[in-house]
């Protein structure tokens, strides 16, 4: 097993106490797998992502109990120097705006170029070999005439083209875990749908494993094998993502899947979630 979290608790304090946030969250994926997380804003879905490889402040967060074993090691356990080597190299992410998670003042060939001195040690350091790497990342995601973005900065770029340069960032270290953070959720459809199945074409050529953070249960069939639906801090249904989208079991799971809008279907209004407990 690549990735084991096991009845992981989060908390985040304040001045009245701790309120806690992930109430025993327990996953697992396999080495080229792909599993989706799914739930509305708030359930946990991001904090689950982030406390993989400690990107969660603390304080205010703070780790309450459970393991996170990667490739057999306790990465809550683990030195700063130990994760760093991890983080970014072995494990990679996409976030969710990539106008605010690339940097403004530095150039698209500059910020992928530290990726690959950090992680890849395998491509020659020389301004040639480092450009040409860049290069091929930029072509593999879909960006036309690459060679031309290299000293681009993000603001030149659509917000497509950004969310395609936080790709071949991730990419570019060759990670074997790669944690999609709704990667496409400022992005119109066509687009959307043009960058997640660039992603999965990707992942089938690297061999690695995706962990696919969204709040929409309609991009899920085709891209993930696995699902976890996750509502107010726990994974409340876990399964075959056929298998639940055909016969979800819980309530939650339900009203997510109602929600979804479907073609034709003028009339029928959008089912909204109440409280469950």
């Amino acid at each position: 097993m690549m990735l084991e979290i096991k009845d992981l608790k989060i908390g985040f304090s304040s001045e009245s106490g701790i309120t806690p946030a992930l109430h025993g969250v327990s996953l697992s994926l396999e080495r080229g797998e792909t599993l989706a997380i799914v739930g509305e804003s708030g359930s946990g879905k991001s904090v689950t992502a982030l406390a993989i490889t400690r990107l969660l402040p603390t304080p205010p967060a703070v780790y309450q109990g459970g393991e996170i074993l990667f490739e057999g090691r306790d990465l809550l356990k683990v030195s700063d120097a130990e994760l760093r080597r991890v983080r970014g190299g072995k494990i990679a992410y996409i976030f969710q705006e990539p106008s605010t998670s690339l940097n403004p003042v530095y150039t698209i060939r500059s910020q992928i170029a530290e990726m690959i001195e950090l992680h890849r040690p395998d491509v020659p350091k020389s301004t040639a070999d480092i450009d040409a790497e860049i290069i091929h990342w930029l072509d593999a995601v879909g960006i036309n005439e690459p060679a031309r973005r290299l000293h681009d900065y993000p603001h030149q770029l659509s917000g497509g083209m950004q969310q395609r340069v936080m790709i071949a960032m991730a990419l570019s270290a060759r990670p074997d875990l790669l944690i999609a953070d709704e990667p496409t959720t400022a992005l119109d459809v066509t687009i959307q749908a043009q960058i997640l199945n660039k992603l999965r074409d990707l992942q089938q050529e690297l061999g690695m494993a995706v962990l696919l953070i969204t709040h929409n249960f309609a991009i899920i069939p085709g891209l993930a094998k696995n699902v976890a639906v996750m509502y107010r801090g726990k994974v409340v249904e876990h399964g075959n993502t056929e298998q639940i989208l055909r016969d979800p079991q819980h309530p939650y799971t339900k009203a997510l899947i109602a929600c979804i809008p479907r073609l034709g279907d003028k009339r029928r209004r959008l089912q909204t979630i109440e409280s469950i407990n």
